[in-house]
């Protein structure tokens, strides 16, 4: 999935990476004068290390002309990395195979780590070793597995101690992504993993070639002639210290080791303490207890604190929209809070809503990944009258379950809503019918009630008006005009919901679906009055919403309409999460007069004013 900017470079990478790996399979195997174990040591190395594995090949074993290569390798840096190439290959290799597989299976992280070393020490030990190099080592293969697994232990837990904490902090950070191996950032993570460990597992692997008890570079030609050359070169390299430049002809690899027992076992309780501390420390700062199912590819907003006992189920909640989630893409001039008309049947008034992720544009330039209803952010405008017997047939297209509430609403607890408490919740393509008969008036709406710190953030709410059974009671305006208020937290391509999270706090704000100057202009003559309908569909914030040009009259509040001796004059409403205000504004002027939010903020868009101002804003324009 593209989701982030380094995606692209990914991409980059892994396109690199391939190339480079095709080269050195075909340099190695046309002409390179090593063994065959070598030549797929470099190949694998170069497959997870892309471009660097490259530079390895060709600053250390890439031949720089006939007859060379025993001359070339020499140096003991060299041979350190002939040593660190094939552990690496090896080790890496069970290391992947086992991340893969356990991230399928669900495991948490901690196991996980452990499955992964455990599968590295056992591929890079019995199989790559001890087997795949038993010609060059001599000897049958139980004596050298014996030979080789002090090496490869001291060189294995140097190699995880690097990896370890690589992947653990990437994979449970900020994008999740990294811990499913269907996503293209798992295979970044794990080929910057092969990296840092390569890195911590060389200078071990110095001293152990010069030591005598691992394998660097070798050489090996074809031809009577050529193997005098071998031999000569590698007597040559084994009497100036710099062991494993050459094979001997006819016999195995002479690996007189020069290490004393308190070395070894110094340098394995040195590479055990860096081992333990690469796979418990990152435990203190993300929760290794999850797996990949637990945080579902989850990308956290940028700048929210990770911690390590916070719950995967958090973390979802808080997660990033997933693009390819998107069912449908709204057009740029498109509109929400559109009325939804009923069908009648048997005097009931039947609605149809659909839950489902779509693209909405809050701005021409800015889209968002909504969860919307009817494919528009507010959902559709549902109007009623008091005594109406309504039911409405809820489907749900998303992702994940969901349900409807009727904010406000005095109906049967069985239509409330509440996910697990008075309903099931609705299953991905599942349904639920709401039946119930309106027995109030006034200014209400509806929204889910599964999870709506994410749900309603993302845009799951639609207006409610209900009108009495007596007109007479309403109160008169010439115009009528709801307002549903809203905040989004875009960031890096992504929607995020704008809940309240450490470290990100909404960035764009907007009424009945957009910011403005997208916001509609309302036309309007001198003497007009207007009723608005304040709606707090938000979930986070108060909005103290004002309107220039005089006050207005308090009418109504949270669907109750006043008595005339308790309305107030007033030119600001602090309208709550879940809080509603009819006022009716009397146009005294002519002019441009504003209704915007009275906290600075939520009138720019991400930070900037477009002319004049931004999100909570719209103009009364009085003619």
């Amino acid at each position: 999935m593209i989701a982030l900017p380094y995606d692209y470079f990914l991409i980059a990478w892994f396109v690199i990476a391939a190339a480079s790996t095709a080269y050195v399979s075909f340099d190695q195997f046309n002409g390179n004068p090593e063994p065959t174990v070598m030549k797929w040591g470099f190949i694998l190395v170069t497959l997870y290390m892309g471009p660097f594995g490259l530079l390895i090949y060709v600053l250390a074993d890439k031949e720089p002309h006939p007859g060379e290569h025993e001359q070339f390798t020499s140096p003991l840096w060299k041979q350190g990395i002939g040593s660190t190439i094939h552990c690496v290959a090896g080790d890496a290799t069970g290391i992947i195979l086992a991340a893969t597989i356990t991230a399928l299976l669900g495991l948490p992280m901690w196991i996980d780590l452990i499955v992964e070393y455990v599968a590295g020490f056992t591929f890079g030990l019995f199989i790559f070793q001890s087997l795949f190099m038993k010609k060059m080592m001599g000897g049958t293969y139980w004596e050298n597995v014996r030979k080789s697994f002090m090496p490869e232990f001291i060189s294995m837990n140097a190699m995880m101690a690097g990896m370890a904490p690589t992947m653990s902090l990437l994979m449970m950070g900020r994008d999740m992504r990294a811990m499913d191996p269907l996503e293209l950032v798992f295979w970044g993570v794990m080929s910057l993993g092969v990296m840092v460990g390569f890195a911590t597992a060389y200078p071990f692997n110095v001293w152990m070639v010069k030591k005598k008890i691992k394998h660097g570079l070798m050489t090996e030609r074809v031809g009577d002639a050529a193997s005098r050359t071998h031999h000569e070169g590698h007597e040559e390299q084994h009497d100036s210290g710099h062991h494993g430049g050459g094979m001997q002809h006819g016999g195995g690899h002479r690996m007189d080791g020069e290490a004393t027992v308190p070395q070894l076992v110094a340098l394995a309780g040195v590479t055990s303490f860096l081992l333990i501390s690469g796979m418990v420390l990152p435990g203190f700062s993300v929760n290794l207890g999850l797996s990949a199912r637990d945080v579902d590819g989850a990308i956290m907003p940028p700048g929210m604190i990770n911690t390590f006992d916070l719950p995967g189920e958090a973390m979802k909640d808080m997660a990033a929209v997933k693009p390819r989630q998107v069912v449908y893409k709204a057009p740029p001039d498109a509109k929400g809070d559109r009325v939804l008309e009923p069908r009648v049947e048997n005097g009931v008034k039947v609605f149809e809503i659909e839950a489902s992720i779509i693209q909405w544009n809050i701005l021409p330039d800015v889209a968002v990944e909504a969860y919307a209803y009817n494919r528009q952010v507010p959902g559709p405008r549902l109007q009623l009258t008091e005594g109406d017997h309504v039911r409405i047939n809820f489907h749900n297209a998303l992702p994940e379950t969901t349900t409807v509430h009727w904010h406000g609403l005095i109906v049967p607890n069985e239509m409330d809503g509440p996910a697990k408490i008075t309903q099931k919740p609705v299953p991905p393509g599942g349904s639920y019918t709401y039946e119930f008969t309106v027995g109030q008036n006034g200014t209400y709406f509806y929204h889910s009630h599964d999870h709506p710190d994410r749900q309603q953030a993302l845009g799951l709410y639609g207006a409610l008006l209900i009108a009495p059974k007596d007109p007479s009671a309403e109160v008169k305006a010439d115009l009528d005009y709801t307002i549903q208020l809203q905040e989004w937290l875009k960031r890096e391509w992504l929607t995020y919901p704008a809940m309240l999270m450490e470290g990100a706090l909404p960035n764009y704000f907007t009424i009945n679906g957009k910011a403005y100057p997208s916001t509609d202009t309302v036309p309007m003559k001198v003497g007009q009055t207007i009723k608005l309908r304040f709606i707090g569909t938000n979930n986070n914030f108060v909005h103290p919403m004002h309107v220039h040009g005089g006050p207005f009259e308090v009418v109504a509040v949270d669907g109750v309409t006043l008595n005339e001796s308790a309305r107030y004059q007033a030119d600001t409403v602090n309208v709550g999460p879940g809080q509603r205000y009819d006022v009716v504004w009397t146009a005294r002027k002519p002019g441009k007069w504003l209704v915007h939010c009275h906290i600075p903020h939520h009138t720019t868009n991400n930070n900037v004013e477009q002319k004049g101002g931004g999100g909570l804003m719209l103009v009364l324009d009085v003619k």
